[in-house]
């Protein structure tokens, strides 16, 4: 009521009103329109579910938005025609990475037009999230790069990518690739054949990410000539690796005495990557040489940590939606006992 004891019927004091942002993005080429919209307008449809409170409006070779969102839709879609421009085919998985990324205020034609190598495809290899973006930046820029996260973020992946790359430029004279031979359900007693035979199983992924970079008649032919060594971490006790590119991939399943016997051996001229998981520790009585190592190792010069998260899963949607529901059940955890 005012103090005449009417009730007031117009807008508050001061209250003005707001015209309803309008932003027009102008596509140069119906050949873009066809792969920024997607077969059947897919492409749009994912844009729009993304934006609901946007109106999004085609006419010709202009997508009007309007709403309160419209200036992030209006960004998406630039970036968008960016990548397109650059030779990019645009897929739904690429879009929605896109979207996250424009939410988060990043951009996706600096993250995924950042080329490291053309795998054995053909296909170049690049990182897909701009969390694996500064992954990649931290191993080229330091001589020691930890990068930590959960499964599925392209850890041990784009570190064999970033190998492989320095050894075809000639920067490293080999590649060695190693990982901890922990027990993890199985005793390496009952696998059957020699050692190499029995740590075998724990060091194919390794191998695996080296056949998608190199042919598999090119990978042979480098590990026969001892230019990329694939073997258990044991085998590095008492050696010094001078010239090289060296992954240590599980290191969550390294005990702190292998962790510091690893960091020591570190030679002139070399690159180190060591990846983990701190989720997913095996080793027995959990007394891994990644956890807590982060503080310790802070304040070297030439060594970056890098965090990997849900958001820079590049496996099926629903594994990113599982590692989130973990991460969430730990944080709830963490603060029920805190």
């Amino acid at each position: 009521m005012d103090p005449a004891g009417a009730e007031s019927s117009g807008p508050p004091l001061g209250w003005r009103h707001m015209p309803e942002t309008t932003v027009v993005v102008h596509v140069p080429g119906n050949h873009l329109m066809t792969g920024l919209l997607g077969s059947r307008d897919e492409l749009l449809r994912l844009v729009e579910d993304a934006f609901p409170d946007s109106n999004v409006h085609v006419r010709g070779n202009e997508i009007t938005v309007s709403g309160p969102g419209a200036e992030l839709v209006g960004r998406l879609f630039e970036e968008l025609v960016v990548l397109l421009q650059q030779g990019q085919v645009l897929e739904p998985v690429a879009v929605r990475r896109s979207i996250d990324m424009v939410k988060a205020d990043e951009r996706p034609s600096e993250v995924l037009t950042t080329d490291v190598l053309r795998s054995s495809r053909g296909r170049m290899v690049r990182p897909k999230t701009s969390g694996q973006k500064r992954y990649i930046e931290a191993i080229k820029n330091n001589i020691v790069t930890f990068g930590v996260g959960p499964a599925g973020t392209g850890k041990s992946w784009l570190a064999v990518a970033m190998a492989v790359q320095a050894l075809q430029a000639k920067e490293v004279d080999r590649i060695i690739l190693t990982r901890p031979a922990v027990e993890a359900g199985e005793r390496l007693g009952f696998l059957p054949g020699d050692m190499m035979a029995k740590v075998d199983p724990y060091l194919r992924p390794l191998y695996d990410a080296l056949y998608d970079m190199v042919e598999a008649e090119g990978a042979q032919r480098l590990l026969d000539r001892g230019t990329v060594e694939v073997a258990p971490l044991a085998f590095m006790r008492g050696r010094t690796l001078n010239g090289s590119f060296i992954i240590l991939d599980e290191a969550q399943n390294t005990t702190p005495e292998q962790m510091k016997m690893f960091l020591t051996r570190i030679g002139f001229g070399s690159k180190v990557v060591i990846t983990g998981d701190t989720t997913q520790v095996d080793i027995q009585g959990g007394r891994s040489g990644l956890l807590g190592l982060e503080p310790v190792l802070s304040d070297i010069e030439g060594l970056a940590w890098v965090k990997l998260t849900a958001a820079d899963v590049v496996r099926h949607r629903i594994v990113q939606d599982i590692v989130t529901a973990y991460e969430n059940a730990a944080e709830s955890k963490q603060r029920s006992h805190g």
